[in-house]
C-alpha cells in the first residue's frame, strides 16, 4: 500500500519537470532580454522605476535605489519600465531626453541580448559533439543518386541560388525543394562550379515529396575555434530558417494552425527535455533551445508595432528627418499593433490547446 503513493509521485514528476525546465527557459530568455535593456538604460543614466518578471498583479517587490524590482502573476513576458518612455518627462534622466543613439541601443538591447543568447547554446551544443558537421561532402551513400554530379571534397557555397553557411542549410534548403531536382553551387578544386539539376532520389510521405539525402558531410573535431566560428555560422543559419518561414507564412505556404506560441513551444521543450534526457543525447534541446532564443531575438527586432523593432523604427525616422513623429501619433500605431498581437497570440493559444488535447 506504502509503494503506490511513490510511484505515483514518480510519474507525476515524471511529466512535471520537463515543463519545469521549459517555463524555466522562457524564464531565462524573459529575464536576459529585460536585463539588455535595464543594462542599457543604467549604462546612459536613463531613471528605470520598475523592472518586472512576469504580468498582471505583483506577487513579490522590493525596491533598491530608485528602482522596484517586481515579480508579477503571469509568467508570460517582462518589462523594463523608464522615466519617459511612453511619455513626456521634465525629468533630465528621462528617456525621452536621452539622444536617439542612446534610445535606439537600448531598444535594440533586448533582442540583442537573446540574439547572442542564441549563439551561446549553438556554442555549448557544438561543444560536447564528437565533430561539427561542414557544408562539404566526404563521401557518398550506397546507390547514390547525387554522386552523378557532386563530388567528395565539394565546398557546398550555395542551394537553389541560396547561400549555404552551415550543415543546417543543407537540409532545410533542400528539403524545400519540390521535386528533388536541385541546383548546386559548389567549390571545387579552388574553383566555384555551378551544378543545375543534381538528381535526388524521392519518395512519398504521406503527402509530402521528401528527398534521400545521401551524401555524408565532412566533420571537424571542436576546438575553441571551430567552436566560436561555427557557432556563429549555425546561429546565423537558424537565423534565416526564421526568416524564410515567416515570409512562407506570409505568402501562404503555412497556415496560422502551423505555428506555436508559449503553450506549444513549452510542450515542444517539455518533450524534448524528456527525450533528452532518456536517450542522453541533448542536441535536439539544445538546437530547439536556440533556435527559440534567436526567434524571440529576431522577432522582436522586427519593424512591427508594439515590438522592440516598431519603436526602432520610429527612432529611424527621426534620425533621417531629425524631427521626432509626434508622440501621440506613434502611441496610436503601437496601441493597435498590441491589441493586433494580442488577437494573435489568443488565436496561437487557442490552436495549440487543440493540438495537445488532440494529441497531435
Amino acid at each position: 500500500m506504502k509503494i503506490i503513493p511513490l510511484i505515483t509521485a514518480a510519474a507525476v514528476w515524471g511529466k512535471v519537470w520537463p515543463i519545469l525546465i521549459a517555463i524555466l527557459f522562457f524564464g531565462l530568455i524573459i529575464f536576459f532580454h529585460e536585463l539588455g535593456h535595464f543594462t542599457f538604460a543604467k549604462l546612459f543614466k536613463v531613471q528605470v522605476n520598475e523592472f518586472a518578471m512576469g504580468m498582471g498583479p505583483t506577487l513579490f517587490k522590493f525596491k533598491k535605489g530608485e528602482t522596484k524590482y517586481a515579480l508579477r502573476l503571469f509568467p508570460i513576458g517582462g518589462f523594463v519600465s523608464m522615466e519617459g518612455e511612453d511619455e513626456d518627462s521634465e525629468n533630465e534622466r528621462a528617456f525621452c531626453k536621452k539622444p536617439t543613439w542612446q534610445r535606439f541601443i537600448i531598444v535594440a538591447a533586448g533582442g540583442v541580448v537573446n540574439l547572442i543568447m542564441g549563439v551561446i547554446i549553438v556554442a555549448i551544443m557544438l561543444s560536447q559533439t564528437n565533430l561539427i558537421g561542414l557544408p562539404q561532402i566526404h563521401s557518398f551513400e550506397e546507390n547514390s543518386v547525387s554522386s552523378q554530379y557532386l563530388q567528395a571534397g565539394d565546398k557546398i557555397e550555395k542551394i537553389n541560388d541560396k547561400r549555404v553557411y552551415s550543415e543546417y542549410d543543407l537540409g532545410f534548403l533542400m528539403s524545400r525543394d519540390k521535386d528533388g531536382i536541385i541546383d548546386f553551387t559548389v567549390e571545387r578544386n579552388g574553383e566555384t562550379v555551378e551544378l543545375n539539376g543534381v538528381k535526388f532520389q524521392t519518395y512519398d510521405n504521406n503527402g509530402t515529396l521528401t528527398i534521400v539525402y545521401d551524401f555524408i558531410i565532412k566533420g571537424v573535431q571542436p576546438t575553441f575555434l571551430s567552436v566560436a566560428k561555427n557557432a556563429v555560422l549555425e546561429s546565423v543559419s537558424i537565423g534565416r530558417i526564421v526568416w524564410i518561414s515567416l515570409l512562407d507564412l506570409v505568402t501562404g505556404q503555412y497556415g496560422l494552425s502551423e505555428l506555436s506560441g508559449p503553450i506549444g513551444t513549452v510542450s515542444f521543450i517539455a518533450d524534448a527535455a524528456q527525450t533528452a534526457t532518456q536517450q542522453t543525447d541533448y542536441t535536439y534541446l539544445l538546437t530547439l533551445m536556440a533556435m527559440i532564443a534567436i526567434n524571440i531575438g529576431l522577432f522582436n527586432l522586427l519593424p512591427l508595432p508594439a515590438l522592440d523593432g516598431g519603436r526602432l523604427f520610429f527612432m529611424v525616422i527621426e534620425m533621417v528627418f531629425r524631427k521626432p513623429v509626434p508622440r501621440k501619433y506613434e502611441g496610436w500605431v503601437h496601441a493597435i499593433g498590441l491589441v493586433l498581437l494580442m488577437l494573435l497570440m489568443v488565436v496561437i493559444s487557442f490552436s495549440d490547446i487543440l493540438r495537445l488535447i488532440r494529441g497531435g
